[in-house]
């Protein structure tokens, strides 16, 4: 018998997702939130050590590599044939730092700020490793992002983007739409 680190099909059903589709490979080792929150597509693969919370919804054909986290307390859309390389944080909601405010979720809610905004990364994008994304923004259809950049407002479709903050740096081919 094969051993996996992924949940068997019978597993996956009972852990009360919204929705899921065909081929969902969610790592045993990754730690599911509000499960009744999220949607998964076909061909979906969630590797070791990722948190995903809150409400999220994600197309087909995507990968979460390890150590990523997904906070969808306002809402996070992965369109089909998306991904986020390791260690990775999508931030949908964010405390006010301001110092006006207590920070953290163990605090009364009269007590903090927390603002923020559905985060949506358009088809065929993709995120580097070690990168963070600030919440109420949208990544353009095919993005691709460069390992350890901030991502802090929306940026244009078919761009490749590095750095703090993430500032374009040239159009990506769109060849790969070929490949579909």
């Amino acid at each position: 018998m094969q051993q996996t680190s992924f949940y068997s099909e019978e597993e996956l059903a009972a852990l009360g997702l919204k929705s899921y589709g065909k081929n969902v490979k969610l790592s045993r080792f990754a730690r599911i939130y509000s499960t009744d929150h999220i949607t998964m597509g076909n061909n979906v693969r969630i590797d070791d050590f990722c948190i995903l919370s809150g409400n999220i919804t994600l197309g087909s054909n995507i990968h979460i590599s390890p150590y990523t986290v997904l906070y969808g307390a306002l809402g996070i859309v992965m369109e089909n044939n998306t991904g986020i390389s390791a260690r990775g944080i999508v931030y949908s909601a964010m405390d006010d730092f301001s110092g006006d405010y207590l920070i953290g979720p163990i605090h009364e809610e009269a007590k903090t700020h927390v603002t923020g905004g559905p985060v949506i990364i358009k088809r065929f994008s993709q995120i580097g490793a070690n990168c963070v994304i600030f919440p109420n923004l949208t990544i353009g259809e095919g993005v691709a992002v460069g390992a350890c950049s901030l991502i802090n407002k929306s940026l244009d479709s078919w761009g490749i983007y590095v750095g703090t903050p993430a500032r374009f740096l040239k159009k990506r081919s769109q060849k790969l739409l070929d490949l579909i």
